[in-house]
């Protein structure tokens, strides 16, 4: 049945039968999204892909992905203005299409979401500013808030009370919650890692007997690559609790070494070794000699300590810096007859 005020339509001249009103509304309204689909937005995508920015691309491509349920719905609850039905039957209708509607905005809400997140961390990749595991993770967090928003709004607006329903959801979380409480505490502490930033993907720590180099922050594990080769695996919950040695933050490195030299030198080649150590820093780029003494008289030796900075905290050009100066070390105090001391004892014999 028709409704009041659209017994006839006069559609150029001729006059259409009432019962075909709904199913013309329909093809037109489904004719236009159809064009609009084919023809104009065909037309704009070719105007995007000569811009600069890559978000209008990244619009269009989520919009592209809405399909016939969302056209075909949309003509349908346009076509029923035209029709007295039933009451049961005029809600199913519109309920069906505001979720239609509201799944296909947070498709696209999310595929726009998702192209910002990694424009993110494309942008900050070289920096390695931040882990894209955690980034990827509050994308996908929020994603899944969007659908439990649009659930909401879809119940809200089908003429339910929400407040039950989130009591519930209240009640269903805390369960949840207290069963999966060791895998929350991993997930919050990843957040804990990223927001607070202790340390990041490249940076050399210590974390009490074992030390490596940080290869992913996932979001319940941290994995570190040993200096012998292997991989450590570290809960996230126990890196935030620990203390830890971070090298990655050094503007500098300050290294410490101490080496002997036999008790039979003579005095005056004894005041030479510090000359010879600071020749043997300064052959290396970089280095800056901070001291060198004769610091002790040792079991078997006369003991130096020396110490300068280098200006990296990469492990392997430190050990590079010491190895030439190692090297430097043995070639000069070998020229000036000055001999490293190895264990030995002395036994005097009383006649």
């Amino acid at each position: 049945m028709l409704l009041e005020g659209f017994d006839t339509l006069n559609f150029f001249g001729y006059n259409i039968d009432p019962v075909f009103i709904p199913l013309i509304v329909f093809l037109i309204v489904y004719f236009i999204l159809w064009v609009f689909k084919k023809f104009i937005l065909s037309k704009i995508e070719k105007f995007a892909q000569k811009t600069a920015t890559k978000f209008d691309d990244a619009l269009i491509e989520a919009i592209e992905k809405i399909g016939w349920p969302f056209y075909f719905f949309i003509s349908l609850f346009a076509a029923i203005q035209f029709v007295a039905l039933p009451e049961f039957f005029y809600r199913v209708i519109e309920a069906t299409t505001m979720a239609v509607v509201i799944f296909y905005a947070v498709i696209i809400l999310q595929k726009i979401f998702f192209y910002l997140t990694e424009q993110y961390i494309q942008k900050n990749e070289k920096e390695k500013k931040h882990d894209p595991s955690i980034i990827r993770l509050v994308s996908r967090a929020f994603s899944y808030f969007l659908w439990v928003i649009a659930i909401l709004l879809f119940v809200s607006n089908a003429g339910y009370d929400v407040t039950a329903l989130l009591a519930g959801l209240g009640i269903f979380g805390i369960a949840a919650a207290l069963a999966v409480q060791n895998i929350l505490s991993d997930v919050f502490s990843s957040l804990s890692i990223y927001f607070d930033k202790p340390f990041k993907v490249g940076d050399f720590i210590i974390l009490g007997q074992d030390m490596g180099v940080v290869q992913k922050i996932g979001i319940k594990t941290t994995r570190i690559q040993a200096l012998q080769g292997e991989e450590i695996v570290f809960s996230n919950k126990e890196l935030t609790e620990s203390r830890i040695h971070n090298f990655g933050k050094m503007s500098r490195r300050r290294i410490e070494f101490r080496f002997g030299i036999e008790y039979d030198t003579p005095l005056e080649k004894i005041k030479k070794v510090n000359d010879i150590i600071k020749q043997s820093i300064q052959k290396v780029k970089g280095t800056t000699l901070d001291r060198s003494h004769f610091k002790s008289f040792g079991d078997f030796s006369l003991i130096f300590e020396v110490v300068y900075f280098i200006p990296t905290s990469d492990y392997n050009v430190y050990m590079d810096a010491q190895e030439t100066i190692n090297q430097f070390l043995i070639e000069l105090l070998k020229k000036e007859k000055i001999n490293f001391a190895y264990p030995t004892q002395k036994i005097f014999l009383a006649k």
